[in-house]
């Protein structure tokens, strides 16, 4: 069983804003898998583990997928509900979010390691009392001199960033898929090179 746990923030006003990437793959996740219409994850979704979530089955495999309504500073009280109640390992769950540090789509894929700075990670690590769970980090470009970290996650994407975004949360769909259905090193092997290959296309 596996759980992948998109952060970002609830309420309509953080809608579409960078902060709430995670949310967005979720979103795209459950479209794409077949469960349900785009769209309609949080009118489907029970409101469970303080959050919304959605479970189905991939493969042999089941899958619940999860947005935490706690705000993003206490996105641990859900991961751990969900892990508790389910009993799984960290290495069972995948966490979705915004990176400050990637260019706007870029995509990494991590064993564990650090928060960097994100407060959900933070969060998470404590409530769960580890930093050993898999993440998907994805691209949302350094904030622009002048304006505070906090204000340009809180903001929405330009038109120019949105256009590299949308084929990213299709590969960061891809990439999860990857990791149930094979593990963490080939997602990590398959989608981070690829990444760089992406990259290397936008110079």
């Amino acid at each position: 069983m596996k759980l992948v746990v998109g952060l970002g923030n609830p309420e309509r006003s953080y809608v579409g804003t960078r902060h709430n990437v995670g949310f967005e793959v979720v979103d795209q996740l459950a479209s794409r898998l077949g469960w349900m219409k785009p769209g309609d994850f949080d009118r489907v979704a029970k409101t469970k583990f303080d959050g919304l979530a959605f479970d189905g089955v991939i493969g042999n495999e089941k899958l619940v997928l999860l947005k935490p309504l706690t705000y993003m500073n206490l996105s641990g009280k859900a991961v751990a509900a969900a892990a508790g109640f389910f009993q799984l390992s960290p290495t069972d769950i995948m966490v979705v979010l915004d990176d400050l540090a990637l260019p706007v789509g870029r995509l990494r894929l991590r064993v564990s390691g650090s928060s960097g700075g994100h407060n959900g990670l933070k969060d998470i690590e404590r409530a769960l009392n580890t930093n050993q769970y898999p993440r998907l980090r994805i691209g949302i470009d350094p904030a622009p001199p002048r304006v505070a970290g906090r204000d340009y996650v809180l903001g929405k994407f330009t038109p120019e960033q949105r256009e590299l975004l949308e084929p990213a949360l299709g590969r960061a769909c891809g990439a999860i898929v990857t990791w149930i259905d094979k593990g963490i090193e080939a997602a990590m092997n398959q989608f981070n090179a690829e990444e760089n290959g992406t990259a290397d296309k936008r110079r």
